[in-house]
């Protein structure tokens, strides 16, 4: 219930604040829940996929450290975040979102090749895929990535790929996973070009 209150507010929100939300190929979007994987370029992005994609609900990592202030920690445990340590992830990054998935009501957003995750949670990223039997959907973000920048109305573009299923006879290796990330890889280059063949990415 939370969570559905505060969904039309953070769209409100954004649509104050820049109002140019644009969401791409939305029809891509696979029956059920799914795993959202997308590379990490700005700190809104978790909004603004959960946002592209309603109805459907979503949990995300958030850093433990976010979990130490009552009331925020209240904010994200009803909006379905779940602490994660990242500088020694446990077994609860990988059970928890497992779990969830495997109930069927949400997806789950992630950033496997995010600078802001450790190695272990960028592998847990197809873990998750393989235990709980769902499919990987890239998705990119276009768009500013200061808040001066959103403030300048700039469009803010959300391009969807086709889903990526694991075969469940595949394992694991060190060789597979270096094969799927790079599926994942070219299929973010591939929304990057079918977006705007001249965006780059620069880091701030």
């Amino acid at each position: 219930m939370f969570y559905q209150i505060i969904r039309p507010i953070a769209r409100s929100i954004v649509w104050v604040l820049n109002g140019h939300l644009h969401v791409h190929h939305k029809e891509r979007i696979p029956e059920g829940n799914y795993i959202l994987v997308a590379p990490h370029r700005t700190w809104w992005e978790p909004i603004l996929f959960a946002l592209a994609a309603s109805p459907m609900e979503f949990m995300f990592m958030a850093k433990i450290e976010l979990f130490k202030n009552p009331i925020l920690a209240f904010i994200l445990r009803h909006a379905h975040a779940f602490p994660v340590d990242r500088q020694h992830p446990g077994p609860s990054v990988l059970k928890i979102p497992v779990k969830g998935l495997k109930e069927g009501e949400k997806s789950l957003i992630i950033f496997p090749s995010g600078t802001r995750h450790s190695s272990e949670l960028k592998g847990g990223a197809l873990v998750i895929a393989k235990l709980s039997k769902k499919p990987l959907l890239p998705v990119v973000y276009q768009g500013p990535l200061t808040f001066s920048g959103l403030l300048k109305r700039k469009g803010l573009e959300v391009c969807i790929g086709e889903p990526i299923y694991l075969d469940p006879k595949v394992k694991l290796t060190k060789e597979n996973e270096a094969i799927i990330y790079q599926q994942l890889e070219d299929a973010w280059a591939k929304l990057d070009r079918e977006q705007n063949p001249d965006f780059k990415y620069i880091p701030k």
